[in-house]
């Protein structure tokens, strides 16, 4: 079998791996920054499009700028809407008010109080920030509980995994969607059927590390009880409601099943774990009234229920048909009608949909200018004041502040398509699929690299999730459950990654000291990536009856 190289199979795919080496290398080797690996290793990517694959320079630049704008709108458009809305909670200052909740919750205990801000608002900050904002958020809570810092570090990353795949309103999962043209819901859904068997063993694992096997003996109900509910409502939501919601009602599921369980049962030992630990009493914190509770959690609500309103018929209209039809197909120029796959059509992903109304960042800027107005108005006596005004140029505070992560997006998005539109991607998975059956097992560990090395699911999904595809449809495999496999590979790698590693080791005061929270979490990375590599073989033969078909 020959290639567009005039080789084998094997030298198309080992030419064809050249960008995603030297990305790695930058990033890895020259510990250049991510923006930079991204925009050399492109460069890469069109020289080997141009000399190895034959691809005409003009289409293949032209499929470089169609990534970076898909990457700029909905990708960055998302994240940074997803920042926003996080930050207009911080800006009203009913943020600070959030935090007492889950201090209180935990009915004095350290360790439940651990598990619900590292776990569940960890999951919440996930789902609406991502990019590092939960494990920074976490940190600094948790230490301010007492926990030490080396402790606090790794109980922050490790909580960070369940949570991940549905990252910024499920990004990673929609960057897939659209790189390999599989139906993101389905795939959602499918790591609906991964993410909570990890939801489910966090919380004892995080009981382990803060207080040991006592602390398993003493509170392991409560853990139960958080793990399971926020693993059921992940599993639901993700399969039957809104993958882009998982995380925000699996988060205030599993916070809502903990206030329940500890209005009727106290774990053992809250006093001496402190006493244990070294840890000091904190003071009592500041009582809220009911209205100040119901003010911190109202803007979860609204972008559920925001989000929930655009995914269902309302009075005989279907509005998901109605945002969708606002939708603009964009024939890319130049591109769309001259880039023709093997069987000599046009090729369908060369053209570009600007879902201006439809895109989750679209409606978390409704969601968030609701609640911006809301807060004006009901701003108790001026102490949680917020114009809509100062919420709307925190706009652009937020987009400056995520400006490299946006250069980093658009680069590799970019790389994606020139890998994928020359063959370069394909010729990579056509080589994999050798590999067979084995492939099953193997294919967590490209999405656990991935993350691992970028920080980013999304551009791990952007990286890999084509190949996954391919090297599925080769081996007789479900591409959606590859594909799936690669954003939930990511999920155990984000806690390694050099990016998550610095944040948390400057939230904890840490600077410098990065390996030892490395020897921490490593193994407990490479044990779950080993759980994950196991479960998605069974699913791909064994359990196959337990995945979602439509």
């Amino acid at each position: 079998m020959t290639d567009a190289v005039g080789g084998s199979v094997a030298l198309s795919a080992l030419v064809g791996t050249i960008p995603l080496l030297t990305f790695f290398v930058m990033l890895l080797g020259v510990k250049a920054r991510a923006h930079v690996s991204g925009a050399t290793a492109l460069l890469a990517a069109i020289v080997v499009a141009v000399l190895a694959f034959g691809m005409p320079l003009s289409l293949t630049l032209l499929s470089a700028t169609q990534g970076a704008v898909y990457g700029l709108f909905p990708i960055v458009w998302i994240v940074v809407m997803a920042l926003w809305f996080y930050q207009v909670t911080v800006l009203s200052g009913r943020f600070e008010d959030l935090r007492t909740i889950f201090d209180t919750i935990g009915g004095g205990d350290l360790r439940i109080q651990a598990v619900l801000i590292a776990f569940c608002f960890g999951g919440l900050l996930e789902a609406l920030a991502g990019f590092g904002a939960p494990v920074a958020i976490t940190a600094t809570m948790i230490l301010a509980l007492g926990l030490k810092p080396l402790k606090t570090a790794t109980v922050v990353l490790i909580a960070n995994t369940a949570p991940v795949a549905f990252g910024a309103i499920a990004i990673p999962i929609t960057t897939a969607g659209v790189l390999t043209g599989l139906d993101p819901a389905r795939i959602g859904a499918v790591v609906g059927h991964q993410a909570p068997f990890f939801a489910v063993m966090v919380p004892f694992i995080l009981l382990f590390i803060i207080d040991g096997v006592r602390g398993l003996k003493e509170a392991w109900l409560a853990a139960l009880v958080i793990g399971v509910s926020f693993a059921i409502a992940q599993w639901w939501c993700a399969t039957y409601f809104s993958y882009e919601l998982t995380d925000v009602v699996a988060s205030l599921t599993g916070l809502a099943a903990a206030v329940i369980l500890l209005r009727f049962w106290r774990p053992k030992g809250a006093d001496a774990v402190r006493t244990r630990l070294g840890v000091e009493k904190p003071p009592a914190p500041e009582g809220l009234t009911p209205a100040r509770v119901w003010m911190a959690v109202l803007p979860y609500v609204l972008v559920v229920a925001v989000f929930g309103l655009a995914k269902l018929w309302t009075l005989g209209v279907s509005i998901p048909g109605a945002l969708a039809a606002t939708d603009i197909s964009i024939p890319w120029p130049g591109l769309h009608g001259h880039l023709l796959n093997a069987a000599g059509e046009p090729v369908t992903s060369t053209i570009y949909k600007f879902q201006w109304l439809s895109s989750p960042g679209t409606l978390l800027l409704i969601t968030g200018l609701l609640v911006a107005v809301i807060y004006s108005v009901f701003h108790g006596n001026g102490r949680f004041r917020l114009s809509v005004g100062n919420a709307v140029a925190e706009i652009g505070r937020s987009f400056w502040k995520m400006r490299f992560s946006a250069l980093t997006i658009m680069s590799v998005l970019s790389l994606a398509y020139v890998m994928n539109t020359s063959g370069q991607t394909i010729s990579i998975g056509t080589w994999v699929a050798g590999l067979g059956a084995a492939f099953a097992f193997l294919s967590p560990v490209l999405g656990w690299l991935g993350t691992a090395v970028t920080g980013s699911d999304t551009s791990a999904n952007a990286l890999f999730s084509n190949l996954q595809k391919t090297a599925a449809e080769g081996t007789g495999l479900d591409p959606h459950l590859m594909t799936a496999a690669n954003t939930s590979g990511g999920v155990v790698g984000k806690m390694i990654s050099p990016q998550s590693l610095a944040i948390a080791a400057t939230a904890v005061g840490m600077e410098g000291k990065e390996s030892a929270i490395f020897r921490s979490v490593i193994w407990w990375s490479l044990g779950l990536l080993l759980l994950l590599c196991t479960l998605v073989f069974l699913q791909s033969n064994v359990l196959a009856w337990m995945l979602p078909t439509s």
